[in-house]
């Protein structure tokens, strides 16, 4: 059965924004991982249904990859 998960977006961005800027991948990069998720079948509510995470959380964070078998970014 699937359900609608929702997550508040006010604490997805306060949480972005208390990230070390030491960890954080530039804007642009960020924003075109954001672009490649949204493009991936594998996305769903803002979640990759490969690993479970939001993708928005993952892509902030530099040393993090796409988690596909044929990773999009």
């Amino acid at each position: 059965m699937e359900q609608n998960q929702r997550i508040c977006k006010k604490c997805l961005y306060d949480y972005i924004s208390r990230l070390d800027a030491d960890i954080k991948t530039d804007e642009s990069k960020y924003q075109d991982r954001l672009e490649r998720c949204k493009a991936c079948d594998s996305l769903m509510n803002g979640m990759c249904r490969i690993c479970g995470c939001f993708v928005e959380m993952r892509a902030v964070i530099d040393k993090n990859g796409c988690p596909h078998t044929t990773p999009k970014w």
